[in-house]
């Protein structure tokens, strides 16, 4: 059971920073001037988000012994 759900939600995560990185791109062709913004943007989410859950996991597994 724990295997699917960790399966679900790595696919999940997979498909949120696809769409992250695709919603980037077409703003970047809407509004030229934001789009360096836009990246930064996108950038830092794509490193501290998976950041965020690896930390979430490990103090999920310390409190639950």
């Amino acid at each position: 059971m724990f295997q699917k759900c960790k399966r679900i939600l790595a696919l999940l995560g997979a498909i949120l920073l696809a769409g992250m990185y695709l919603i980037t791109f077409v703003l970047a062709f809407t509004d030229p001037t934001a789009s360096k913004s836009w990246l930064m943007a996108s950038v830092f989410c794509a490193v501290v988000i998976p950041c965020f859950l690896y930390a979430y996991i490990l103090i999920y597994r310390h409190l639950k012994k």
